[in-house]
C-alpha cells in the first residue's frame, strides 16, 4: 500500500508584521506572519518560505491555491502526510 503525500490546509496571513512566524490558529487557520507587504506576490512568496522553513521542505513542496487574494489561504505542501500533521498540530499549538 503506497504512503499517503500531501497535506493541505487553510491559512491565515498577517503581512506588514512586525515578527514574522508562523504558529497558533485564526479560527481553524494556521497563522502565519509575514513582512512582506501584500502587493505583486511578495506577501504570497514570503508565506511560501515562511511555510516551507516551518514544516522544514523544500519551497518547491509549498503551493498557495492560485486564486488566493486574500488573508485567507488554502495551502497544500507534498510530503509523508504522518509527519506534516505532526508537525501542524505542533505549529498549531504555539502562540
Amino acid at each position: 500500500m503506497p504512503e499517503e503525500t500531501g497535506f493541505a490546509f487553510w491559512i491565515h496571513v498577517s503581512p506588514r508584521a512586525k515578527r514574522p512566524s508562523v504558529g497558533g490558529l485564526h479560527g481553524d487557520a494556521l497563522r502565519v506572519a509575514v513582512a512582506a507587504v501584500p502587493e505583486a506576490g511578495r506577501a504570497n512568496a514570503a508565506c511560501v518560505r515562511a511555510l516551507a522553513e516551518a514544516f522544514q521542505v523544500p519551497r518547491r513542496r509549498v503551493e498557495l491555491d492560485p486564486g488566493s487574494r486574500h488573508r485567507r489561504k488554502r495551502v497544500r505542501i507534498d510530503g509523508p502526510l504522518e509527519t506534516l500533521e505532526r508537525r501542524f498540530r505542533e505549529l498549531a499549538g504555539a502562540s
